[in-house]
């Protein structure tokens, strides 16, 4: 080999270890990004769990039934939900928001559907079996009462409120970020520590068996649609045919 090739095998070899180094390097920051966005994601979810559980507490044991039947219900709620969006967003903030929250498409609408429906029902069962045993509904006390007329038009803004702001918000926070940063653990730990999370977020101790069952679903058809679309369908079909019920019973 002449002098030339030697020199120019040599600077290629050269050119190659740096960019294997160049290429650790950046692999080990983006490991050390994630794993603060972790702590951010927990600092967050963590937060939203201990205001959850002292509202609770500080409240009376008094059922508010007319909660779903007042303007200022969907005020306070876009307000609050509006913040835990901007935050989610912010945890987020660098990473491509498309993969951070799985805002894609599944690779197939028939087979995601056909997830959805089923674990739509065992959730509903499983959720109805737990709720017999632990009476979650009753102590969040957020059961309407019989609905009328005159409180039509703040009902309606509150089914919305319900079944499209509230599940779109929580399954970013929850099923998107927090699935996507604790999938580096397997998907089945990060669906046990989302719904995990989830049913803290509720702050109902006897709550937390039947929201975990909620989120365990919800996290699931995420992981198998590799997708957030499906666990929203499902999350605000649940929410708004159990407003409804509460209003028409």
């Amino acid at each position: 080999m002449s002098a030339s090739g030697r020199t120019g095998f040599a600077g290629a070899a050269v050119g190659i270890d740096r960019a294997a180094r160049s290429e650790t390097q950046s692999s080990a920051m983006s490991e050390r990004v994630m794993q603060r966005k972790l702590v951010w994601w927990w600092v967050l979810v963590g937060s939203i769990a201990v205001f959850s559980f002292a509202g609770q507490a500080a409240s009376d044991d008094t059922a508010d039934r007319e909660v779903f039947y007042r303007y200022e219900t969907v005020a306070v709620g876009l307000i609050l939900y509006l913040l835990l969006l901007s935050f989610a967003l912010l945890i987020a903030t660098g990473l491509n928001l498309r993969e951070a929250f799985a805002l894609r498409r599944p690779a197939s609408w028939r087979r995601a559907t056909a997830i959805m429906v089923g674990t739509f029902f065992a959730m509903w069962l499983a959720a109805g079996v737990l709720e017999q045993i632990f009476h979650a509904g009753e102590e969040q006390g957020l059961d309407p009462k019989r609905l009328s007329v005159d409180v039509l038009p703040a009902f309606l803004l509150n089914v919305v409120l319900a079944a499209v702001i509230v599940p779109i918000v929580e399954e970013l926070l929850y099923r998107g970020i927090g699935f996507t940063l604790l999938v580096q653990f397997g998907d089945l730990a990060a669906i046990a520590v989302t719904a995990f999370a989830f049913a803290l977020a509720h702050g109902i101790v006897e709550g937390i068996p039947v929201f975990f069952a909620i989120g365990a679903a919800l996290a699931f058809v995420r992981s198998r649609t590799k997708s957030i679309y499906p666990s929203m369908l499902m999350h605000g079909t649940f929410n708004g045919i159990q407003v409804i019920l509460g209003a028409a019973t």
